[in-house]
């Protein structure tokens, strides 16, 4: 094969060795390019779903707070009503003490 052809057949060889690195660079970047969009989607999608976990137990946390308060409230006012009949029922002894003090003032007294 004469020189020229040899020379010749070189370049083309490199060209073509440059155009293929060429286009696995090109092909190297769409695929980090891509790689990076998928992630920053996947990166949404689990903020988007973490927030629906979070707004999830935060209701469910609520619910139970009410239901808490609720249960609460009863036996607050289950004591109450305990204390206002203890009073009652003591209201007659109460009575009879204070005026057993009033007449030993005014025996005292006179």
């Amino acid at each position: 094969m004469p020189r020229p052809e040899v020379l010749e057949r070189i370049k083309d060889a490199e060209r073509e060795a440059e155009e293929i690195i060429e286009e696995a660079e090109r092909d190297r970047e769409e695929s980090i390019q891509a790689a990076r969009e998928e992630a920053e989607d996947i990166r949404a999608e689990a903020r988007e779903e973490a927030a629906g976990i979070r707004e999830q137990r935060l209701e469910e946390a609520r619910e139970e707070i009410g239901e808490e308060r609720q249960r609460i409230l009863l036996e607050g006012e289950d004591e109450r009503n305990k204390l206002v009949e203890r009073a009652e029922e003591r209201t007659d002894d109460v009575t009879e003490y204070v005026l057993e003090r009033f007449e030993e003032a005014v025996h005292a007294q006179a």
